[in-house]
């Protein structure tokens, strides 16, 4: 059926996507050669495309520039339900890394309680906090506290998990601005926007907070102190009350087709690499793990 752009909201979607990226494929690629070329790991946001579907998603890149992971926002918030499908339970998952276990959320995610719960219960000690620049949409009656709802719920993670939390917010640039026509209207949205940090297990900032201009956050994290937060409460461990409160997470890939594959893993499979060397799987004897929690049978 042919889309009239001209009607409301569907001028947004076909302006989404020609913009959106498939995994694998050149444009991975090409952030994974720049990944491995800086010998860093990346976790990026973008709009993917899985077929007819797109999903608000993080994707994972390791030092060898290889996308090792992705995690698709899990629930979208509010009006987001008209443009992106939902994750499911095997985007719910830890990276154990050399440079610690990394994991992330994607914006009122940090509100889904078990979802925190879960990452905190696999043991994340570096946590991507991936929020939008809703501070600077000022047509949003929420613009003005917004920046203090991603504050409270980066510290209240980084309290809670024990963990260092890295929050990078989106800028809204005047390209973006002019894109959508609304050049000029600064009581509809603004340039600048962004709330960037790094928060130290007891809620005190390594760096930042950064607002509106684009910058490079440099913060030094020690994982050595994470033992010390624990040691006052395990938020996984000994201060954990097993005997009274559990849950469960359903790992398996949610599909219309019974019985697909999918679900939790017990090693990384690399989704695509720099080099166009799909489907390499990673001995989890010599890689750093993708911990999962178990499929529901």
């Amino acid at each position: 059926m042919p889309v009239d752009g001209s009607r409301t909201g569907e001028t947004g979607l076909n302006q989404s996507a020609p913009i959106t990226v498939e995994l694998p494929s050149d444009a991975t690629r090409r952030i994974g050669q720049a990944a491995r070329e800086a010998r860093t790991w990346v976790c990026m946001g973008f709009n993917e495309r899985d077929g007819g579907t797109l999903y608000n998603t993080l994707a994972w890149f390791d030092d060898d520039g290889r996308l090792v992971a992705r995690h698709r926002k899990l629930q979208p918030t509010n009006a987001e339900r008209t443009i992106w499908g939902r994750g499911d339970g095997r985007d719910v998952f830890v990276l154990d890394t050399p440079l610690g276990r990394l994991g992330g959320l994607i914006c009122f995610e940090h509100s889904m309680d078990l979802n925190r719960y879960a990452l905190i219960a696999l043991g994340q000690q570096v946590h991507v906090a991936a929020w939008p620049a809703i501070s600077a949409v000022t047509a949003d009656p929420n613009s003005g506290n917004f920046d203090n709802l991603t504050e409270t719920a980066i510290k209240y993670h980084a309290l809670a998990a024990q963990a260092f939390v890295i929050c990078a917010q989106s800028r809204v640039d005047e390209g973006a601005i002019e894109k959508i026509g609304l050049t000029g209207q600064t009581d509809k949205i603004r340039v600048g926007g962004g709330f960037s940090a790094i928060v130290a297990p007891d809620a005190n900032y390594v760096a930042g907070p950064h607002r509106d201009d684009e910058t490079i956050l440099l913060g030094e994290i020690d994982l050595g102190i994470i033992p010390f937060a624990k040691f006052f409460a395990d938020s996984a461990g000994h201060y954990a009350r097993p005997d009274g409160f559990s849950f469960g997470i359903d790992g398996r890939a949610q599909t219309p087709i019974t019985g697909a594959a999918g679900g939790a893993v017990p090693s990384w499979h690399v989704i695509g690499t720099p080099d166009d060397e799909q489907g390499e799987t990673v001995d989890a004897t010599h890689e750093p793990r993708l911990l999962t929690p178990p499929c529901v049978a």
